[in-house]
């Protein structure tokens, strides 16, 4: 997924804000106004086998400087990218593209409920301190490893004191997801970011619930999955096509450029339109959406081929 302005923007600091998570500061070559809590930048990263685009949400820490802020954890069983993000020092390069407004609150002041999971808080930040602007109603949920691993925890506590319940794994800290959907109000509003079997388990609840989809807001990439990403082949004989999809590249952007359109909306495994029906796989299908239900993806007929991918040699499809 990409979007927005083009920029070669520069590193101003790099600092560790917790175990594996940095805090890059880049400067644009013509800073644009302050962006809209929630947004985020597309960053061009360098991989042992060439580049991909890596989505970070900007940190909002209530500074007015021009300066955009991403943090970055470092995934040492990744591909490269984040390990590359976190070489980085004052004076390096980094193509970027946005800043992006895929996350915006909701208008009005409706009662918040913002849930963030390890890496996650980082959009969160910002939609806090808006929403703590507007005289809005609002709390934190915040689950991690431990308060030592949890990026920006002085800085949230701060900001909202006595707003923010933090969920320890390493301590017997669980969040329900159950719970946290039942508790929102019923006019209220809830924020997710966070991994993508989280993002699944809210959507699933909220639906149990029979809550209405425009009040679960999400961050998603689309870049989270139950197995590591690994170049496979689809096949699409409607249109008497086959193509590679490599590492990088989404089935979606394949078949476009092979000439096979598909309809498509979000980019994000949220809407379901570029779904497309699995006649035959040679692997699990890495369900990368939050849009098909758990009976939908345990009977593995269909996929979002904008993010999710299949783990194995092959797929045949069709569109």
């Amino acid at each position: 997924m990409s979007g927005g302005t083009k920029h070669v923007a520069t590193v101003e600091a790099r600092d560790d804000v917790a175990p594996d998570i940095a805090l890059i500061t880049l400067r644009l070559p013509n800073p644009a106004p302050e962006p809209p809590p929630g947004s985020h930048l597309d960053v061009t990263v360098r991989l042992p086998d060439g580049t991909d685009t890596r989505s970070y949400s900007l940190v909002d820490l209530g500074h007015d400087d021009g300066l955009l802020r991403i943090a970055v954890r470092r995934q040492r069983d990744g591909r490269g990218g984040s390990v590359w993000m976190h070489s980085l020092t004052p004076g390096d390069e980094v193509q970027v593209a946005g800043p992006v407004d895929e996350f915006p609150l909701n208008p009005g002041s409706a009662p918040s409920v913002l849930l963030a999971a390890g890496i996650g808080i980082t959009p969160v930040l910002g939609l806090a301190r808006a929403l703590r602007a507007r005289g809005s109603d609002h709390r934190i949920l915040y689950a991690g490893r431990s308060r030592e691993h949890m990026a920006f925890m002085r800085e949230l506590e701060a900001a909202h004191p006595g707003l923010v319940t933090l969920a320890e794994s390493a301590r017997g800290g669980r969040l329900s997801t159950a719970e946290v959907v039942a508790g929102v109000p019923r006019d209220g509003v809830l924020y997710v970011c966070g991994p993508m079997a989280l993002l699944r388990d809210v959507r699933q609840a909220g639906q149990q619930e029979g809550r209405s989809p425009a009040d679960l807001r999400f961050e998603t990439f689309g870049t989270s999955g139950d197995h590591p990403a690994r170049p496979y082949r689809v096949a699409v004989p409607s249109h008497g096509v086959t193509v590679e999809v490599p590492v990088g590249t989404s089935m979606l952007d394949a078949l476009q450029a092979a000439g096979v359109e598909i309809m498509y909306d979000c980019l994000r495994g949220e809407c379901g339109l570029c779904r497309v029906r699995i006649l035959d796989s040679d692997g699990p299908v890495d369900h990368r959406d939050v849009f098909l239900s758990p009976r939908q993806r345990a009977e593995g007929r269909q996929m979002c081929a904008c993010v999710s991918r299949i783990a194995g040699p092959g797929v045949t499809i069709d569109c």
